[in-house]
């Protein structure tokens, strides 16, 4: 039972513990940070616990009244034994400061009793959240958590380091309740790389191989039991057994259980009072610096950041297998499945971007070959086309040779066989993905995973106006109505709504500026800038239409995180899969509107001479001379690529500046330390926090997106975005080992909801390449011309141009020498007659359109279909796999060993069929496991 303490000793304890000068708050009864308790002490005030003469939990292994030893190298307490497995931070400014801060608000004139009122509503809010950290680490001892506190001191602040370590017997409990698996049999680690198999089938080089040491050891594994303890490898050597990551994982379950204040308020986590203030970060240590001291090191020598910096993170390594068990290792699952993801789309990329550099290649080629386009070219004044718009001149067809030959680059057999080969390289992609997903899933043990109840998240407990008990746990948790929780995302929906609303409005802006830019070039004298026209107002818009999406992106963002919020989901599974629907819905119309008008409503909607469309009184766009494919192409090329260039600078930028913000912030506390190197600590708190894998996702998702439904019209999209991600790679490795604090090591099966994304986008690209080869490409009016009168599409062009009305008047006509030429009848594309209506032809052309829809849809789900038949989700080899893991997890955890001798002879005590004397398999593996058992 504690003792009652004066007021005297009570504060000069919390001086002594925090640093802080808060005399209006008495501390709580339960509290830590007392010298009578000995619970925590600093070290400036350890003579004063010598008289004690007792042991202080928070540093074990000191020896605080003799002389003090310098500091350690590597992640250890003061002991040098006991690993440091999480650090909280919290900043402190000094008692001068604010004691001067409160004589200038006392001698101040005016509104100086509002400041001192202000002034005591910030000190009661920092005597509050000091209540909070004296609650939440006198809970962590109770916790049975070994605590060491260090201090860097300056003349504006002090920020205190709480280094935390937990003892064996507590990672035996919590790794027995986290389920976290057990070695019971090492096993070869063979590398997985597919590419890597087939150079060596054929005895050729693999200059992507490469051996990285310090290689992880694959064992056969099963769930934790304390009880059973002696039957798993390694369970002898104590400071080993548990790895890093899942050392960290214990602390940080612990950090999120410990209550801070009142249960039943949900005062509980580390998380909340992150967001609260109390602590300015919580991490788990880089385990030591990213660079070597040695200009070529051995690499035998370095720790596992340096491992994965010197042959993953480095540039030079662009071409080399991803370490992903050693990414695994130190990051943890959920982020070593992100970049096993990466890793595999820029490998599968490679034959769909090699694919479609031959098609465009095949387009420059036979180039010449292209009838129409040769028509065109010799038309010369042949064909005398309508103005383009109510002021404009007429023009002759063949001003627009150079694009019409350009146009075929981009709309010939070619690009129709390419988006057929796309539409089953996404589906075969993603089968195959499954595949590698499982057998990751299993050989880093998270096969059988499955997030256990979840608690509520921080801000939903701070915000949840009830409570109610769990029907799992029975335990009271925060409550929000279910009622109340529907209505919310319904009007989030509503402004989900009026974003794509606002969406539509830019994207009629950009049109509104396509047709005046156009209509101003229009009135040029220069005839090649009246033909270019379209083409200048078309790449301009989409530079303008890039600009805005980018800004509309981040203003949604925010926003929609804003939104989620206030539907107050209860875990942290539910809030994020309502985060990234949002996003992505409206990040997907952001997009792809501007492509999908271009693609199916631009030129649609025209009308014809005497009787345009027109839209605020101006007429509506038609597409330009090459066709609208080529714009469509256009508009892909600086969307797409536009995207990747700012995405790549402000991933390479944006983490810099962070850095230097925070080295700058820190800067006064470096020049007054006395050691001439930040301990590791300070380094990593010198680093920026971790962002998650929402963006990195995000990304990779909308391009795959743009290289898989536009496909038909930018063969070269594979190609760019190949190179994008191998860039990519290397810029997202850089930030993880050298720029990011380390993430908390999160376990994961899967990518998650972003995997639903990626299937409903392959099947999406089938429908809209369809429509794209049907309704926008020439392909299917030149087949069908081919068929019925020319199979060389001699006078295709003449064939595809309409007169213009006769009752038509035109505000000016040009010939050739520019002389104003009256009565004169000019041409339009379009499949009409001399009153405008539709031919038969155009008709039938329909027909054929639907006919081509229905039957490509059908024939490429079919053989989807097929491909996901033939192609099992998890392979042969690994089931086999896991049985035999089963099967020794079993004999284990048997409680009788006899039943273990019994079934050496009889396994179909454990197998439900008879024993098979001619089976020897696994012979070996048992008499091993026995010995080991018998010995034990």
């Amino acid at each position: 039972m504690l003792r009652k303490r004066n007021p005297e000793m009570e504060m000069e304890d919390r001086e002594a513990l925090l640093d802080e000068d808060v005399c209006s708050e008495q501390p709580s009864a339960d509290s830590y940070g007392s010298l009578r308790n000995r619970e925590f002490i600093p070290p400036r005030y350890l003579t004063a616990a010598c008289r004690e003469d007792a042991e202080d939990p928070a540093y074990i292994g000191y020896n605080k009244c003799g002389p003090q030893p310098s500091q350690p190298l590597g992640n250890y307490f003061r002991d040098k034994k006991t690993k440091i497995d999480f650090v909280l931070v919290w900043e402190v400014r000094s008692r001068k400061k604010r004691r001067s801060g409160a004589r200038g608000q006392g001698e101040g004139n005016g509104d100086a009793e509002a400041e001192l009122e202000e002034g005591s509503r910030s000190g009661r809010r920092r005597a509050q959240l000091t209540r909070w950290r004296d609650k939440f680490i006198h809970n962590l001892q109770s916790a049975k958590l070994l605590l060491e506190k260090e201090e860097t001191v300056s003349e504006k602040k002090t920020i205190h380091y709480l280094k935390l370590s937990a003892p064996w017997e507590v990672l035996l409990y919590y790794a027995e309740e986290l389920c976290l698996r057990a070695p019971l049999q090492a096993q070869p680690n063979p590398d997985h790389n597919t590419s890597d198999q087939v150079l060596k089938k054929f005895c050729l080089p693999n200059i992507m191989a490469e051996t990285v040491p310090n290689k992880p050891v694959n064992y056969y594994t099963c769930a934790f039991r304390k009880s059973k303890m002696g039957k798993f490898l390694g369970s002898e050597n104590q400071q080993t057994y548990f790895s890093n990551t899942q050392r960290q994982r214990i602390v940080y379950e612990i950090l999120s259980r410990t209550a801070y204040g009142k249960r039943k308020r949900a005062e509980v986590g580390v998380e909340r009072l992150l967001n609260e203030g109390v602590f300015t970060a919580a991490f788990p240590l880089h385990e030591g610096p990213f660079e070597s001291p040695d200009y070529k090191p051995e690499p035998e020598k370095l720790n596992q950041r340096q491992v994965l910096f010197h042959y993953w993170a480095r540039w030079s390594k662009w071409y080399k297998y991803q370490p992903l068990d050693h990414i695994r290792e130190y990051f943890g699952e959920k982020i070593a499945i992100y970049f096993a993801w990466l890793g595999f789309y820029t490998a599968w990329l490679l034959p769909a971007a090699l694919v479609g550099t031959l098609v465009f290649v095949s387009g420059i080629l036979s180039m010449g070959t292209n009838t129409p386009a040769e028509e065109i070219c010799s038309s010369e004044g042949q064909y005398l086309m309508c103005p383009l718009c109510n002021t404009c001149h007429t023009w002759n067809l063949s001003d627009i040779c150079l694009m019409a030959k350009m146009g075929y680059l981009f709309d010939h057999p070619g690009t129709v066989f390419f988006s057929v080969f796309m539409s089953f390289w996404a589906v075969t992609f993603l089968e195959y993905w499954k595949r590698k997903n499982a057998m990751l899933a299993y050989h880093w043990d998270c096969r059988d995973f499955h997030e256990e109840e979840e608690r509520p998240r921080p801000e939903f407990a701070a915000m949840a106006p009830a409570m109610e008990h769990n029907p799992v746990t029975g335990v009271k948790e925060p409550y929000f109505p279910k009622r109340a929780r529907l209505s919310r995302m319904v009007t989030g929906s509503m402004v989900i709504v009026v974003m794509l609303c606002v969406v539509m409005i830019f994207l009629v802006t950009v049109i509104m500026y396509r047709i005046i830019v156009s209509g101003m070039i229009n009135h040029k004298e220069t005839a090649v800038l009246r033909t270019q026209a379209g083409n200048i107002a078309n790449i301009s818009s989409s530079m303008v239409n890039l600009a805005l999406i980018l800004l509309m992106g981040q203003v949604y963002t925010a926003l929609a995180e804003q939104l989620t919020k206030w539907e107050m989901h209860r875990t942290q599974t539910q809030y994020e899969d309502a985060f990234t629907f949002k996003v992505f819905i409206f990040q997907f119309v952001n997009f792809y509107s501007s492509p999908f008008y271009v693609a199916f409503f631009k030129g649609r909607f025209v009308g014809y001479p005497g009787h345009y469309g027109t839209l605020f009184g101006m007429r509506n766009e038609d597409c330009g001379p090459g066709g609208c494919l080529i714009e469509l192409a256009q508009q892909l090329f600086i969307i797409m690529v536009g995207k990747q260039l700012i995405s790549n600078i402000q991933e390479f930028l944006i983490p810099k500046i962070k850095a230097w913000q925070q080295r700058r912030h820190l800067a006064g506390l470096r020049e007054s330390q006395t050691s001439p190197e930040l301990r590791r600590w300070e380094e990593d708190y010198k680093l920026i926090k971790c962002e998650g894998l929402f963006d990195e996702y995000l990304e990779m998702v909308l391009q795959f997106g743009f290289i898989t439904i536009f496909v038909a019209a930018f063969p070269l999209a594979p190609l760019f975005a190949l190179l994008n991600n191998w860039v990519e790679v290397r810029l997202d490795a850089h930030k993880f080992v050298c720029e990011y604090r380390r993430p908390v090591a999160e376990r994961a099966q899967n990518m998650g909801v972003w995997f639903n994304i990626l299937e409903a986008l392959s099947h999406l690209s089938v429908i809209v390449n369809a429509f794209l080869i049907a309704f926008t490409s020439d392909f299917l009016p030149r087949l069908l011309y081919q068929y019925k009168f020319d199979n060389n599409l001699r006078g295709y062009v003449n064939f595809s141009l309409a007169y213009a009305p006769p009752s038509y008047s035109s505000p000016s006509f040009v010939s050739v020498n520019d002389t104003h030429v009256s009565n004169s009848t000019c041409r339009y594309k379009a499949f009409r007659d001399s009153n405008g209506k539709f031919t038969l032809f155009y008709w039938e052309l329909l027909a054929v359109r639907l006919g081509f829809i229905i039957a490509f849809e059908h024939v490429v789900f079919f053989v989807l279909r097929a491909i996901d038949w033939m192609v099992p989700d998890v392979p042969e080899s690994l089931e086999l796999q896991v049985k035999r893991e089963l099967y020794l997890a079993k004999q284990a955890l048997a409680d009788n060993q006899e039943a273990l001798l019994v079934s050496r002879r009889s396994p179909s005590m454990f197998d439900g069929c008879p024993s098979d004397p001619s089976d020897t398999t696994d012979t070996t593996d048992k008499h091993k496991l026995l010995s080991v058992m018998t010995s034990k």
